[in-house]
């Protein structure tokens, strides 16, 4: 447009002048640059392109290849195309990127009358997300670089990369629980094997319920408690406001936490009992760009600009959801599953609290689940949150992520202080495997640089031990 300005604005001055030299460069200015924008918009409306991946799903390490087609359906070739695949920024450009990439998904490229080229990249997950592969951008003009125009096609696909899991050591030993038994406030199914104490007979107990030595000595008759047969497996609640993840040890404290809490659900869901998932994050689904159809809004437009044709198809920065994401507690196949992707699509927020997630979440976290808390910090408000979770009836076990010494000191002062005796720190993956062994070996919950060694020693011991010898000593 600016240069059919300043054409008109020379016409006029040749008019003015009297110069017919002049209007008649402008003349054959003004053809060349209508001519040349009928051009590029004849080539640009004849381009199309699909995109073909390998996977829509993978794990951290594996590599997904790409490739986008872009076929010419005019008979006119095109002197020159630009072809630009895009990629999340902040997968690439953070200080650890998420997504390293191979190949050329950048290129100039001249494309015949009827005919097609291929962009051929490969990317290599090294965390885990979820991750917008597309669209194409094409950008076209004339060989007197007049006139430009921007064509956004091949509809995006959306790559979901599963969190790491971790098996835990010992887990499958002594109380075969995680993280350690529970007070089970219904004995819906009993094991008759395994006595738990006594109570006066009530009337409807049956004959081989009643403990006769106990009814020898107290003179009335006494009946025996069961242990309940089936243990209540957990609720994993994942703290991920941003307050809690200082942006100067980011992604690795918050990775580390996504690691911990599917490595746990992982654990619980082996053991056959019933896993859920809570968190204040936000869903990376929710950011993307859909219409009234569920289609990419932009997809199949041409732009002006450069800016434009990148910013439009992108995925939303920001999502205002302050509702909890939520796995439901309950036993099935499908519950890893389940949480595993909810675990890579979620996102650091700064909408929701803990606190309020406690209040949003209470009324759906079974009684008879522990509670884990995977925490970055515990301020006093958190500490309250869990302490009100305490003496409602919850058993809760609160696990701290890369914690500097007084952060850590802090945090389990003000969680000791509302009666949550069971805090573990987590110092690195490497310690994930060993995180439910304390409880197991006897050790205490807490621990510093200098009981770090003492357990790790222990554990060793224990994971160096022959199958026969570990059922002795179980014995």
């Amino acid at each position: 447009m600016r240069w059919f300005f300043a054409v008109a604005l020379l016409l006029l001055a040749a008019l003015f002048l009297e110069s017919g030299l002049l209007a008649y460069a402008m003349y054959v200015l003004a053809g060349l640059l209508i001519v040349s924008r009928l051009m590029v918009r004849s080539w640009n409306e004849g381009l199309s392109a699909t995109r073909s991946c390998k996977s829509d799903t993978a794990e951290i390490g594996d590599k997904i290849a790409v490739e986008v087609t872009v076929k010419n359906r005019g008979r006119l070739p095109i002197p020159w195309v630009l072809l630009e695949d895009l990629l999340p920024g902040n997968a690439l450009n953070q200080r650890a990127p998420r997504l390293a990439v191979k190949g050329k998904r950048l290129q100039l490229s001249m494309i015949g009358g009827s005919g097609e080229v291929v962009v051929r990249y490969q990317i290599t997950c090294r965390m885990r997300g979820y991750y917008q592969l597309g669209p194409l951008v094409m950008e076209s003009g004339d060989l007197f670089g007049l006139h430009r125009r921007y064509r956004v096609d091949a509809a995006p696909t959306y790559l979901l990369v599963y969190p790491r899991i971790v098996p835990l050591i010992g887990y499958e030993l002594a109380s075969r629980r995680p993280i350690g038994d529970v007070r089970m406030t219904h004995r819906l199914y009993e094991d008759p094997t395994r006595i738990a104490g006594i109570r006066a007979y009530e009337a409807g107990d049956p004959l081989n319920r009643v403990h006769w030595r106990a009814t020898a000595r107290t003179g009335t008759l006494q009946s025996k408690i069961y242990e309940p047969s089936s243990l209540s497996g957990a609720t994993i609640v994942l703290d991920f406001h941003e307050a809690a993840w200082p942006a100067s040890n980011e992604p690795y404290r918050s990775e580390l936490a996504i690691t911990t809490a599917v490595s746990l659900a992982n654990a619980v869901y082996e053991l056959g009992q019933q896993i859920g998932f809570v968190t204040n994050g936000r869903d990376a689904v929710e950011r993307i760009k859909m219409d009234e159809m569920g289609n990419i809004p932009s997809v199949g437009q041409d732009f002006i600009t450069r800016q434009q044709a990148r910013s439009e198809p992108a995925m939303r920065g920001e999502s205002d959801r302050l509702l909890p994401v939520t796995v439901e507690t309950r036993r099935g196949v499908e519950q890893l599953q389940r949480i595993r992707e909810t675990l890579a699509r979620v996102e650091l927020t700064d909408g929701m609290t803990f606190p309020q997630l406690i209040l949003e979440a209470l009324p759906r976290l079974p009684r008879d689940a522990t509670v884990i808390a995977v925490l970055g910090d515990v301020p006093m408000d958190t500490a309250i949150a869990l302490g009100n979770l305490r003496r409602r009836g919850f058993a809760i076990t609160a696990v701290m992520v890369r914690c500097e010494a007084n952060q850590f000191q802090r945090s389990y002062a003000r969680l000791m202080g509302e009666g949550i005796h069971d805090v573990r720190h987590l110092r690195s993956e490497a310690g994930i495997a060993s995180l439910c062994t304390r409880q197991f070996l006897g050790l205490s919950s807490y621990y510093d640089d200098e009981t770090e060694d003492v357990e790790k020693d222990a554990t060793t011991s224990w994971a160096d031990q022959t199958p026969f010898e570990i059922d002795n000593v179980d014995d």
